[in-house]
């Protein structure tokens, strides 16, 4: 028989536990409230206490959660959901939830395990471009293949995919074989202008100049900004078709901003030499010469435009002159070979 004491004391803690439900369910319902009413920080405070209440309260601990994703708090926000996993392993939501936040904070290899299970469970949408990224951000390009191209038939229209395959073959120094994926992607989204940039590299890597010249083209209609690395990209390409009064062109136009680039000196020059522009030539080299009085090689090249021009005593002089300065020089001269730029 039970004393008065002992029946006194479990009715006090069956009291406390209902007190505690009570109380719990009290403070998920006002969290409820504040959070439909964007008062996302009082909301988080009144989960936190009705999970404080009973511990068992999976609700309000999912909406703790739910709650700082939307403030931005996704380490908070994960912790909440392990909880919740800890209590139910299986449960759909709360799995996609903290797949997706590790995949948003780069947690690659949570991400990847995270949305394996999903699949297992079959639950949500989307885990094979999760895998896929995170495998490609893992530098795993074996695995990210094989799981954005199933990604591909999930969402054919998810321009990403392509891109970031693309990405993988540029950074295995497969340009040939990026180019077709980099196509589909500027095909599927048009407003990334940077995504049309990197075509038109590739397509120079290959090369492909005539392809690269037309995506450069394409790259600045689409709004990508036309700096001084645009147009001397694209004059290389022009230059690689064959068309290198274009390109000396656009080196011209560069080098306005950049006067003292030497390499970009250098290329003005040369070009201006085999387009027949040996007074340009001359005056580009001087210009090297000016900057750098050392530099024998645009003396010599100075030397053969003036014979290009008629003036063969004066341009025989300055190659002389130049070989006595670099006697390595005089090897160009018995090939009849222009100095290396």
């Amino acid at each position: 028989m039970k004393s008065l004491t002992t029946i006194v004391l479990s009715a006090c803690t069956l009291a406390s536990f209902a007190q505690a439900g009570d109380s719990s369910e009290f403070y998920y319902k006002k969290g409820v409230d504040s959070k439909n009413e964007r008062r996302y920080l009082l909301a988080s405070q009144h989960f936190q206490k009705s999970v404080q209440f009973n511990a068992s309260n999976t609700a309000a601990q999912k909406e703790l959660g739910h709650t700082y994703v939307e403030m931005k708090k996704y380490d908070l926000a994960k912790n909440a959901y392990v909880e919740v996993l800890k209590k139910e392993p299986t449960d759909p939501a709360t799995l996609e939830n903290i797949t997706n936040i590790y995949f948003w904070t780069r947690k690659w290899p949570e991400a990847i395990a995270h949305a394996k299970k999903m699949q297992e469970l079959k639950i949500g949408k989307n885990t094979n471009y999760i895998i896929g990224k995170s495998y490609y951000e893992s530098e795993d390009y074996g695995q990210m293949l094989k799981y954005l191209q199933a990604a591909t038939k999930d969402d054919s229209l998810n321009a990403e995919i392509p891109y970031i395959i693309g990405r993988s073959f540029v950074d295995m120094s497969n340009y040939r074989a990026a180019v077709p994926y980099f196509e589909k992607a500027i095909g599927l989204d048009t407003t990334k202008s940077r995504w049309v940039y990197e075509t038109a590299m590739n397509y120079a890597a290959i090369p492909d100049d005539k392809n690269a010249v037309r995506v450069y083209q394409l790259a600045a209609t689409r709004g990508y900004r036309t700096d001084n690395d645009y147009y001397e990209n694209l004059a290389t390409s022009y230059i690689g078709l064959k068309q290198p009064e274009k390109g000396l062109e656009l080196l011209k136009t560069v080098l306005e901003k950049k006067p003292a680039d030497m390499e970009l000196l250098y290329s003005v020059a040369d070009l201006s030499y085999k387009t027949g522009k040996y007074q340009d030539a001359i005056d580009y080299w001087d210009r090297v010469l000016t900057l750098d009085k050392q530099n024998f090689k645009s003396l010599y090249m100075i030397g053969l435009s003036y014979q290009k021009k008629g003036d063969k005593s004066k341009g025989m002089a300055l190659c002389d002159q130049a070989i006595r300065m670099d006697p390595s020089l005089a090897n160009l001269r018995e090939q009849k070979q222009m100095p290396g730029m």
